[in-house]
């Protein structure tokens, strides 16, 4: 199985942190509750730069990002979150050594 992940940095609008969080938050509930193939999926705030946000998301596969991308809660994240941000800059990541959550090796 080879896993499959993004780094994701967003530049927020002036004033839309709170608005963005909540709805990363939203997000988020529907990912613990319905996405198994979804390894890691953590949001940050970037110490001394309060309009960034990074996003390290890790799936079990590109099937399971795939899956991901097709649910209801992360669809709406997609049409929403243009009104919040100014910037999107987007890393795929195909992991090849460390410690992963399913205890496998690379």
């Amino acid at each position: 199985m080879a896993s499959y992940g993004l780094f994701v940095r967003f530049t927020l609008r002036a004033g839309a942190g709170e608005a963005f969080d909540s709805l990363v938050r939203e997000t988020a509930d529907g990912i613990r509750a319905h996405e198994p193939g979804t390894l890691v999926y953590a949001c940050n705030e970037v110490e001394g730069a309060p309009d960034q946000r990074t996003f390290f998301e890790l799936y079990a596969d590109y099937a399971a990002f795939e899956e991901h991308e097709r649910q209801p809660h992360t669809r709406r994240f997609l049409s929403e979150r243009d009104k919040y941000v100014e910037k999107t800059e987007v890393d795929r990541l195909q992991p090849y050594a460390g410690k992963f959550p399913t205890g496998a090796e690379k």
